[in-house]
């Protein structure tokens, strides 16, 4: 039986942050990459607005060089994915998809969120080639140019108003006669004059070959078809976090994304801290997931002492 001081799930921005942290205070971190090693960081091109980089890197580049700095102080990454938890006790427990069993005094879960996709194979096929699920990430490559953005929750209504400053166009397509979005964000779509806001419409296919050129779309009402030429096509029709395996154990809110105490990382199980995507349903960004990864070590290590382990 593995027994450790700090064991870390997930290798985006906030696990390998956290991990770096974390083995230089000795605390000989373990950091277990799940299925997608890297995070949504892997399926993004380039990436100009992380500190350090001044003529942008692409996304796989930056987290190559992140798991590296991890390596260099001696974290042990396995390339597996974590199927169980218990936080019982003052140790807890791990369980690998191979069947291992992993004991921890601190667990820094860092599992991020993954966007929610329409389906459509010309959504995969023209990603990062004008197909995003970020405009704060993206926006900045389509100055100047018409876009569109699907959705009529308060992200698409974020998404569009963003990319209203950046485009002459932006055309806001939304499946139903009325967005879910809050009334303040609303309002805020409606009096921008560079919204145009598409109702009862539902998104039959991007067109393009290798950027996108277009949208085919279907008015849910009518059954007309139409096209829309555009340069960007910006899901935004949600995110869910990662934390399945979480559930019954730590606390939750309504989109199961984990609940950390007021000014840390601390779930509702002492030693078990949370960091990134998989707490942050505001920021989302590559910066403010590595910034909490710290935080989840820090707070990790004060643990650790406080408990005379360390």
């Amino acid at each position: 039986m593995e027994n450790h001081h700090c064991i870390i799930i997930g290798s985006g921005p906030a696990g390998y942050t956290a991990a770096i942290y974390a083995a230089r205070a000795n605390m000989k971190p373990i950091l277990f990459t799940g299925a997608e090693p890297g995070g949504q960081l892997m399926i993004t091109t380039e990436v100009e607005n992380f500190p350090g980089y001044p003529d942008g890197i692409h996304g796989p580049k930056l987290m190559e060089d992140l798991q590296k700095q991890a390596e260099r102080f001696q974290t042990d990454i396995r390339y597996e994915r974590i199927s169980g938890v218990d936080f019982t006790g003052p140790v807890h427990k791990i369980w690998t998809e191979s069947g291992e069993v992993l004991h921890s005094h601190a667990i820094v879960i860092a599992t991020g969120a993954s966007a929610k996709w329409l389906g459509l194979e010309s959504e995969k096929r023209l990603m990062n080639k004008g197909v995003s699920a970020c405009a704060v990430c993206d926006g900045f490559f389509f100055r100047g140019m018409e876009v569109a953005v699907v959705g009529g929750g308060d992200t698409a209504a974020e998404e569009a108003s963003y990319l209203a400053k950046l485009c002459p166009k932006v055309h806001l397509l939304v499946r139903k006669e009325h967005m879910r979005a809050s009334k303040i964000m609303q309002d805020r779509v409606i009096n921008t004059p560079n919204i145009e806001v598409h109702w009862n419409t539902e998104t039959e296919d991007i067109l393009g070959e290798n950027e996108v050129e277009g949208v085919k779309l279907k008015n849910s009402k009518t059954g007309e078809i139409s096209t829309i030429s555009v340069k960007g096509f910006f899901v935004a029709i949600g995110h869910q976090p990662n934390s399945g395996i979480f559930e019954n154990w730590l606390d939750m809110d309504d989109a199961k994304y984990l609940i950390t105490k007021a000014g840390s990382t601390k779930t509702n199980i002492s030693g078990v801290f949370a960091c990134g995507d998989i707490q942050d349903r505001v920021y989302r960004q590559a910066v403010t997931a590595a910034g909490s990864g710290c935080m989840a070590a820090l707070d990790a290590e004060r643990y650790l002492t406080s408990q005379g382990i360390l």
